[in-house]
C-alpha cells in the first residue's frame, strides 16, 4: 500500500530535488555531548537490528554506499549523522535495538543512547520507526512506540522489505498496522510500505522529508 494520494506533483518534485543534492557522512555519535548543536532540523530512522535502516536510508538517498549496511545484526553501533548540501536536515541512522551480535554491556550502551536521544531532542522533528513487513509491530518496536508516546515525540511506521511478501499480505499486514497505531497518541496515522530493492514508496519517504523540511 502507498499514500502516494497524500502527496501532490509538487511535494513528490520537492523530494526528488532535496535527494539531488549530494549527501555527505557528517559524524559518528556514541554520547549525547556529542550530538550537533547547530539547530537543524532531525529526522532518525530506528528499529530493530537487522530490519533494514541502512539499506532504506540509502535507497532514499540515492546513494548506494553512505550507510553502512551488513547482513549482522548490530553493525550499526554509533548515531550516525548525514546531511544533503545546502540543506540544514539530518537524517540520523541508529543502532538497531533489540538482537544484536555484540557482547551484552555494548548492547545496553547503545540502547540508554537510542533512548536518550529518542526522549530529549528538541531538534527531532520525526521518528521513522522501521518494522519488518514479514513479521509486523514486535514486542521491543511496542516499548519504543510507548516510549515515544509518553515523550510526545512524532513517529511514523515504516514497513520494510515489502518485496518479500505478497501484495495480499503487505496490504494486511499495512491496515494492521495503521488499526494499531490509533491507539498510539504521538503516531502519525498513515504506514509507509517501502522495499529499498524495488523502490516501491520510496518517492514518498523523499516527499515526506522534503515538507518536514519546508515546515
Amino acid at each position: 500500500m502507498s499514500d502516494r494520494a497524500l502527496f501532490s506533483p509538487d511535494d513528490l518534485a520537492a523530494g526528488e530535488r532535496l535527494i539531488l543534492r549530494p549527501w555527505r557522512f557528517v559524524k559518528g555519535v556514541v554520547a549525547l555531548d556529542g550530538l550537533p548543536d547547530d539547530g537543524w532540523t532531525e529526522t532518525a530512522f530506528a528499529g530493530r537490528s537487522n530490519v533494514g535502516k541502512s539499506s532504506l536510508i540509502n535507497a532514499v538517498v540515492r546513494h548506494g554506499g553512505l550507510a553502512r549496511t551488513s547482513n549482522t545484526p548490530g553493525r550499526t553501533q554509533e548515531l550516525n549523522f548525514f546531511a544533503p548540501a545546502e540543506d540544514a536536515l539530518y537524517l540520523v541512522d541508529m543502532p538497531g535495538y533489540g538482537f544484536a551480535k555484540a557482547p551484552k554491556e555494548k548492547v545496553k550502551a547503545w540502547s540508554a543512547l537510542v533512548r536518550a536521544y529518542l526522549s530529549g531532542r528538541p531538534t527531532l522533528r520525526r521518528v521513522f520507526l522501521l518494522v519488518d513487513s514479514r513479521h509486523g509491530i514486535k514486542p521491543p518496536d511496542r516499548e519504543i512506540m510507548a516510549m515515544l508516546d509518553e515523550t510526545a515525540v512524532p513517529y511514523q511506521i515504516v514497513l520494510t522489505k515489502g518485496d518479500k511478501i505478497s501484495v495480499p499480505a503487505l496490504e494486511a499486514v499495512t491496515a494492521a498496522t495503521e488499526a494499531a497505531l490509533a491507539k498510539h497518541p504521538a503516531a502519525f496515522p498513515t504506514v509507509l510500505a517501502t522495499s529499498a530493492e524495488k523502490g516501491t514508496g520510496i518517492e514518498d519517504l523523499r516527499a515526506t522529508l522534503a515538507a518536514l523540511l519546508r515546515d
